[in-house]
C-alpha cells in the first residue's frame, strides 16, 4: 500500500490558501493544523471535544499544552497524551474566541459539520481532505498526510526518532521510521554535509 503524500512548504502553503476561500474556512483550517502541527489522524480530529482543548476556567479561553485523550478516542487501546505547540495553542484559542457558542457545552465536539450540526466522523475528515488537496492540486495526498509530514518534519529538524516516537504515539519505533519520508533530494543534502 502506497503512503500518503509528505508535504512541502509551498504544498502546505497552497493548502492552507485554498482553505481560506471555503465556506467554513476557520474550521477548515483547524483540522488542516490538527493533523499538520500536532499529527493527530482523521478519527482523532474528530473525536475532540471543548474540554479535551481548553482549560475548566469559565469566560476566558486557555487552550491546553497538552491534549489527553481517551482510548475511544484514538486508534489504539490507551489513553493517550498529544502536545501542542504554541502555534497551534494560538490558532485553537483564536477559533473558539470566533465561536463563543463552544463555551457553553464544553462536552460538544469541537470541530461541527454545518450540515447537521453534530461533530464530523472520521470519513468525513478523510473526505474534506480529498477535496481540499483535489482544490489545491496537490495529488497522492489524503487525511494522512498531515501525519506524515509533521513526523517527516521533526525529523527533518534533528529531533531524535525515540522523540518522535512519543509525540507520534507509536508503540514501536519500527512503525515512526516508516512515517518519515526520503526523497532524492533529502539524500542528497544528507551527502552534502560529509566532507574533508
Amino acid at each position: 500500500m502506497k503512503q500518503a503524500k509528505v508535504l512541502n512548504q509551498d504544498e502546505l502553503k497552497r493548502l492552507l490558501k485554498i482553505v481560506r476561500f471555503t465556506r467554513h474556512r476557520d474550521r477548515n483550517r483547524i483540522i488542516v493544523l490538527l493533523s499538520f502541527l500536532a499529527g493527530l489522524r482523521a478519527c482523532e480530529i474528530a473525536q475532540l471535544r471543548v474540554k479535551d482543548v481548553m482549560s475548566v476556567q469559565t469566560d476566558i479561553v486557555e487552550v491546553k499544552d497538552t491534549i489527553y485523550l481517551q482510548k475511544w478516542q484514538t486508534k489504539g487501546k490507551s489513553d493517550q497524551q498529544v502536545v501542542v505547540s504554541e502555534t497551534l495553542r494560538k490558532e485553537i484559542g483564536q477559533y473558539i474566541n470566533k465561536h463563543k457558542y463552544l463555551l457553553n457545552n464544553r462536552d460538544a465536539r469541537l470541530l461541527r459539520s454545518q450540515k447537521t450540526h453534530n461533530g464530523f466522523n472520521s470519513q468525513s475528515i478523510q473526505s474534506l481532505f480529498r477535496f481540499l488537496y483535489q482544490e489545491a492540486h496537490i495529488e497522492n495526498a489524503s487525511s494522512h498526510s498531515g501525519r506524515r509530514s509533521f513526523i517527516t518534519n521533526l525529523s527533518e529538524k534533528g529531533v531524535s526518532v525515540r522523540v518522535i516516537q512519543e509525540l507520534a504515539r507509536h508503540s514501536s519505533m519500527v512503525t515512526t521510521q516508516r512515517y518519515i519520508d526520503v526523497s532524492v533530494d533529502k539524500l542528497k543534502n544528507a551527502v552534502e554535509l560529509v566532507g574533508i
